[in-house]
């Protein structure tokens, strides 16, 4: 199977979508996630709808990947429309034990967590370089209300800090003004270093007023599908 309009890469995010594209199978509903890896899932999708007459839909987790999958053929529904889907697959910039994951890098961390949490199972394709033995060397990413945003920080290093936690944090930028999400929202990128309780972290900041989402996905990945160039290993939560 080869990719038209290879997008960058290398042979393991090609590996981990050729991987999961397998798992597909005709009739089903799917999660489209964001990234390099995603993109090579959705490009990989489209030749299997192109050579096997597939029936599938797909739910875009961003406006990106919207319009790749209408470049290259993946008809396209919503979650109004579905709103239960059988399969997600995305990817992640770090892979945790028990394969909690920090994702966001891209801006997308809200769709990609509301079509993670509607689908029956969530695969992660992602190269070894994401695997970690703990979280938070990759900087977290906290989506939140443009109103009153500083206000909403100090909530957030309040919360971290009751936690033992502190770290950087960084209002995302994009040319001269902040970085904007799809939802009209801003994301702040905390560098905690090291996140040795994700699951009450993510508990904590839901808990902050102006937080819309964070990037720690918690037991929303089934599997992981983990690529070190062409060898390809399962690993289940």
């Amino acid at each position: 199977m080869s990719v038209a309009k290879n997008p960058a890469g290398d042979a393991g995010r090609q590996a981990a979508a050729h991987a999961a594209v397998a798992e597909v199978r005709d009739g089903m509903k799917l999660g489209l996630g964001s990234g390099r890896t995603a993109e090579y899932f959705v490009r990989f999708l489209a030749e299997r709808i192109r050579s096997e007459g597939l029936n599938v839909v797909g739910v875009a987790t961003s406006k990106e990947t919207e319009a790749l999958a209408r470049e290259v053929g993946v008809p396209l529904t919503s979650l109004d429309e579905t709103p239960a889907l059988d399969l997600a697959i995305d990817g992640a910039d770090e892979i945790g034990p028990g394969l909690r994951l920090i994702k966001g890098g891209g801006g997308a961390l809200t769709r990609e967590k509301i079509v993670a949490s509607a689908a029956k199972r969530m695969i992660v394709v992602s190269d070894r370089g994401k695997l970690v033995s703990a979280l938070g060397k990759f900087a977290l990413p906290v989506e939140v209300v443009p109103f009153g945003g500083e206000a909403t920080r100090r909530a957030i290093a309040a919360t971290a800090s009751r936690l033992g936690l502190s770290g950087k944090m960084t209002l995302r930028a994009q040319g001269a003004g902040p970085y904007v999400t799809d939802g009209g929202n801003h994301i702040v990128d905390i560098a905690f270093g090291h996140i040795p309780d994700p699951d009450t972290l993510a508990t904590g900041l839901k808990q902050v007023v102006g937080v819309v989402e964070h990037g720690l996905f918690i037991r929303l990945a089934s599997n992981a599908i983990i690529a070190d160039g062409d060898n390809v290993q399962w690993l289940s939560a």
